[in-house]
């Protein structure tokens, strides 16, 4: 279904795995004060934060361990929203990967971000209730072009009945696709599109996620 796998193929090798809303969605944390220059929380090895710092200038050849976020959204049908980072992204420019990624602020919680990053990025109103944890524990480190990603990043779920409204300075352009086909073709190294190292590790993992399956199908009948 989904070529071109070439570089997604070596970022995996590498790996050790517009609208703004007005309004706060989550502790000591609004929208409008979240900028490229924002800081993202630093980690020790046990996940425990010791710091923080500046997150463009933290993104390099020795990026620190820090605390991020994936969200996988999928709509009523149980399709999932594939998005293509903006091509202006500092990592990863122009990949295709998760629904929405993302770093919580300083004294903000995983879903509080999760919240936020959505409706930066995308457009999307969700309620922190709609949104289920999926892979608590995950982490991953990956390379490309000298920038690191070294994250602890746990997996969020999220199901809406809206039409994504990228913010171009995120998002490039996103595709709703099938999800059944789509993993089984990403993890069979058969995708159309090269996709993002870790959006695969963590496929691989939500591929028969039987939480991913509450979310797509809904609630029983």
């Amino acid at each position: 279904m989904f070529a071109d796998t070439d570089r997604a193929d070596s970022d995996a090798l590498a790996c050790e795995q517009p609208h703004t809303g007005d309004r706060p969605v989550g502790p000591l944390i609004s929208p409008v004060q979240v900028t490229d220059d924002e800081l993202i929380v630093l980690l020790d090895d046990a996940g425990r934060p010791i710091g923080t710092a500046p997150k463009l200038a933290s993104h390099h050849r020795d990026t620190p361990l820090h605390a991020a976020f994936s969200s996988y959204v999928f709509d009523r049908d149980g399709r999932f929203l594939l998005t293509r980072r903006a091509l202006t992204k500092k990592t990863w420019p122009g990949v295709w990967t998760n629904s929405c990624c993302g770093h919580p602020a300083p004294a903000e919680e995983p879903v509080a971000a999760v919240r936020r990053r959505l409706r930066h990025e995308l457009g999307l109103a969700v309620e922190i209730a709609e949104i289920v944890p999926l892979l608590p524990d995950f982490r991953y480190r990956a390379e490309l072009d000298g920038i690191v990603e070294n994250e602890i990043c746990p997996v969020f779920g999220v199901r809406v009945d809206a039409e994504p409204v990228p913010n171009p300075d995120e998002v490039e352009e996103y595709r709703w696709v099938d999800w059944t086909r789509f993993t089984a073709d990403a993890l069979a190294g058969h995708a159309e599109v090269g996709l993002s190292p870790w959006s695969l590790l963590q496929l691989a993992e939500l591929e028969k996620h039987p939480a991913v399956d509450a979310l797509r199908l809904g609630p029983a009948q």
